[in-house]
């Protein structure tokens, strides 16, 4: 029976994280799918509330065995650790099922072992398997070596609980070798690492729950060569990979892995909800810079910077979202900045930066329910770049996004090319006729200033650029306004792309201690 009324079901904010929670909103209904979710929130006990982004509708669908269900679904970002929130929701429907709901929610405190934790300190030696016992919440375990330093051939967590690994060396020159494991954790963290492995850090299935990976640097075994490059290359190794719920990656340094930050696709992906990825320093993916496949809903990935990957970011399928990517920087990327394929669902790009050979804001085919907003991005001549199975950086197009989908929604976007005749379309339509507030035809040097565009694509870059927007840039205030994205706008209102022109740059990569 068609109903197009919304009958209002369950809410919840599942697996918090540091700086994000999500909220889940279950509903019948709403067949035309017009219904509308706004969302403000406050620190509890406070006076004033302020905006968020509203909440996604997320269709019910299936796709490769997996489920999702009818609901409103997002995040709210950029929040304090361990502070709880009230949260106001007002859900409108033309059709009837208005509604207002009011629920708290707690964000984790940034992971710290406390006085009460159990010191390993271990001697500085060269070590083949490090075996670790689980700790407790109030009484966690630490393995740390503060007298020098101590090398592992590998670091066994499978299974274990509320484990804190830093400051530990990882040297694993075994074909195929891992240097952490951590299959089946919960609550561990691993930080101020030094890993060298063909792949670094896994935690395949069961999954991990609410694990945290901080300021490590992981070393992989790939090289930034032609006969690399892409899914069908000669190459091996993950940085980063992890499946479960409420993990959250950041601020690493991660070099020369197949995909340097992960999670698990097909059979070996196990709930993966509300997880984040940010300010991680990324170079040399010869696949891609970070892969969410098969992620479900509320998964993050914002403030990275990407550099000489072969894909900046992938999400083949999302599995009806929202799988959020914003603020981050691409440069050098060679075959597709969104890998957005598979027939994903969900997917919202926001306030990117790209520049790349061949097609600049360019997404694979095919998706729907896709968002795009604020994002800024060039292309340029292709240099005759093929990959095995005959992939390549795409037509020579400022925007080229292949089958986007009829519920896909693109807008205020900025486009250029250099080196190249100016072409953009969404679909098939000329990006001047989809995006009613887009800027096209951009010139580089007019954005940018003192960077090249990478015309010698299979060479390493020398010197990450500064893709911030320069002075009098056709970019600058030119941004929709996107409640709790960027209502910190420095001018008139926010920049299109990843930076706002004259703010100092995010810090990308392990911080000092």
């Amino acid at each position: 029976m068609c109903q197009d009324a919304t009958t209002p079901g369950e809410i919840s904010s599942p697996y918090p994280t540091i700086h994000n929670l999500a909220v889940e909103w279950m509903i019948d209904g709403d067949n035309n799918q017009n219904g509308q979710v706004k969302v403000f929130y406050k620190e509890k006990g406070a006076d004033n509330w302020s905006e968020a982004m509203p909440l996604r509708r997320i269709v019910a669908g299936s796709h490769y065995g997996f489920n999702w269900q009818n609901r409103h679904s997002g995040s709210i970002f950029d929040l304090k650790p361990a502070t709880t929130y009230e949260i106001r929701l007002q859900l409108s429907d033309p059709d009837g099922g208005n509604a207002e709901k009011f629920i708290e929610a707690t964000t984790r405190p940034i992971p710290v072992p406390g006085e009460d934790a159990e010191i390993i300190d271990l001697p500085p030696d060269v070590y083949d398997t490090l075996h670790v016992k689980s700790g407790e919440q109030q009484r966690p375990v630490v393995y740390r070596c503060t007298k020098g330093k101590a090398i592992f051939t590998n670091i066994d967590l499978r299974h274990k609980k509320w484990v804190f690994i830093e400051g530990l060396e990882v040297k694993n020159s075994r074909k195929k070798g891992v240097g952490i494991i951590m299959d089946g954790c919960e609550n561990c963290s691993i930080t101020y690492c030094n890993i060298e492995a063909e792949t670094g850090i896994l935690a395949d299935l069961p999954g991990a729950i609410n694990c945290y990976f901080a300021d490590n640097t992981l070393q992989g075994v790939c090289t930034w060569k032609r006969k690399s490059l892409g899914n069908l290359g000669i190459n091996a190794g993950e940085g980063i990979q992890v499946t479960g719920s409420g993990n959250v990656i950041c601020y690493n340094r991660i070099t020369g892995f197949r995909d340097n930050i992960s999670t698990m696709e097909g059979p070996r992906a196990s709930k993966q909800f509300c997880f984040d990825i940010f300010n991680n320093d990324i170079y040399v993916a010869v696949d891609d810079g970070v892969e969410c496949d098969f992620s479900y809903s509320n998964c993050r990935v914002y403030r990275n910077r990407m550099t000489d990957c072969c894909v900046g970011v992938s999400s083949q399928p999302s599995l009806g979202g929202p799988t959020y990517f914003f603020r981050n920087v691409m440069y050098n990327i060679i075959h597709s900045a969104f890998k957005f394929k598979n027939f994903s669902v969900g997917d919202v790009a926001l306030h990117n930066t790209v520049v790349k050979v061949g097609a600049g804001l360019g997404g694979n085919a095919k998706m729907d329910y896709a968002y795009f907003r604020n994002n800024l991005a060039f292309g340029g001549p292709t240099h005759n770049i093929r990959m095995k199975g005959g992939y390549g950086p795409g037509k020579p197009y400022a925007a080229e996004i292949i089958e986007p989908g009829e519920h896909s929604s693109f807008d205020y976007d900025a486009v250029g090319v250099s080196g190249t005749p100016y072409k953009a379309f969404i679909g098939s339509i000329p990006f001047s006729e989809a995006e009613l507030h887009g800027l096209g035809d951009l010139q580089f040097n007019e954005v940018f200033e003192g960077v090249e565009f990478p015309l010698t694509p299979l060479l390493l870059t020398p010197i990450v650029p500064d893709l911030r927007p320069k002075k009098g840039s056709v970019v600058i205030d030119a941004a929709q306004v996107i409640p709790n994205i960027n209502n910190n706008f420095r001018g008139r209102g926010p920049d299109i792309g990843a930076y706002e022109e004259g703010e100092e740059l995010p810090h990308y990569g392990p911080r000092e201690k």
